[in-house]
């Protein structure tokens, strides 16, 4: 038995002239919105905002960035300037005071030494055990 698989997928039919309908409602919100602003506003500054309106228009209807829509690119940076920044590396300089020149009043800041054992091995194949034995390794060992 054979099946007809479609092929061509990724590409939007032309419904109206060589627009597609997306295509087509961004130009027609432009042009809507560009007669809204000619009515409203004043000659001079009309003009301004046409241009803006008509260019974000044309740039939703036709441009593509690294084969993407222009509107996945205006998502993004709206989620990006309005989402929250999570920042994971900051350098702080500590100040290390020794204890014999503390005073009492400076924090004192302990300095973290790895312990030394015999065997660095065993200490990292002990550590890996625990892990898995946690759950953190389930997911890549069933990618696997």
């Amino acid at each position: 038995m054979r099946f007809q698989v479609p092929q061509f997928i990724e590409i939007e039919d032309k419904v109206i002239g060589p627009l597609t309908i997306k295509q087509f409602v961004y130009l027609a919100g432009g042009a809507g919105m560009a007669f809204v602003a000619y009515t409203f506003l004043p000659g001079f500054i009309a003009l301004f905002v046409i241009a803006g309106i008509i260019g974000l228009a044309l740039a939703l209807a036709f441009y593509k960035v690294n084969n993407k829509p222009f509107i996945d690119m205006l998502e993004s940076a709206f989620g990006f300037y309005t989402g929250e920044k999570l920042y994971i590396w900051k350098k702080v300089d500590k100040k290390i005071i020794p204890k014999e020149q503390a005073t009492g009043q400076e924090e004192l800041r302990e300095v973290y030494v790895p312990r030394l054992s015999d065997s660095k091995l065993k200490e990292l194949s002990w550590s890996l055990d625990v892990n898995e034995n946690l759950g953190g390794g389930k997911e890549t060992r069933d990618k696997r």
